[in-house]
């Protein structure tokens, strides 16, 4: 049987959101959808971009896999590359002018691997994915007495490398020297709901807003 809480949401969706969104809908269909921001962010159920940043229907171009990663540009493999395939959309059909990596606190992805966690089947297709993020690893502070701060500063560092390896993509780094395209980095509090956002001129993270909104 087809899950009945989306069955459910969608009943509510078209009642509620499609109703009242009815003629973006249309426009979109007809029109074709013509976003100028990408967010590339994790799989993780917390942390929906169009949530966080309350987007509307055809706002932003998302794509999210496992730590929001970028890999770095392989033009001439024939692996399967579904974030490259995106990034490439991105740029070069839908032409965005913003691309933004979005971390985020409590990532599942990065815990396992600084952790060295016991691969979760025989494919062990998480760690090696997470694999990417080993020089990170070699770069960052050791845990010490405070591992909790030590995988924020992987979790934070993750975005400072998918950063790094979209420069390593011909289309972006082109369109980000003329000065057409920019990116950005950004880390969310799940638990806070504190969005920062990476310093270009620095690469510290500073909060969007300067007090944090009271939690109840």
């Amino acid at each position: 049987m087809f899950p009945a809480r989306l069955t459910d949401g969608y009943r509510s969706f078209l009642g509620g959101r499609f109703n009242d969104e009815r003629n973006r809908y249309k426009t979109l269909a007809e029109k074709g959808q013509k976003p100028e921001i990408m967010v590339i962010g994790c799989c993780d159920s917390r942390v929906a971009p169009e949530v966080i940043f309350d987007a509307g229907p055809g706002e932003i171009f998302v794509v999210r896999n496992v730590a929001n990663l970028v890999p770095p540009y392989e033009g001439n493999t024939q692996h399967y590359h579904g974030t490259s395939a995106a990034l490439e959309f991105a740029v070069q059909s839908l032409r965005v002018k913003h691309i933004v990596v979005l971390g985020h606190a409590l990532c599942g992805g990065v815990s396992a691997f600084a952790n060295s966690a016991d691969p979760l089947s025989p494919g062990d297709f998480i760690g090696k994915w997470m694999q990417q993020i080993a020089p990170v690893v070699e770069r960052t502070v050791p845990p010490g007495e405070n591992p909790g701060m030590y995988i924020r500063q992987l979790e934070l560092a993750t975005v400072e490398h998918s950063l790094n390896n979209l420069m390593t993509f011909p289309c972006v780094r082109i369109l980000a020297e003329r000065g057409q395209l920019q990116l950005h980095g950004a880390y969310f509090g799940v638990a806070t709901g504190v969005l920062m956002v990476r310093d270009p001129a620095t690469g510290e993270f500073h909060p969007v807003t300067e007090s944090p909104i009271p939690l109840d």
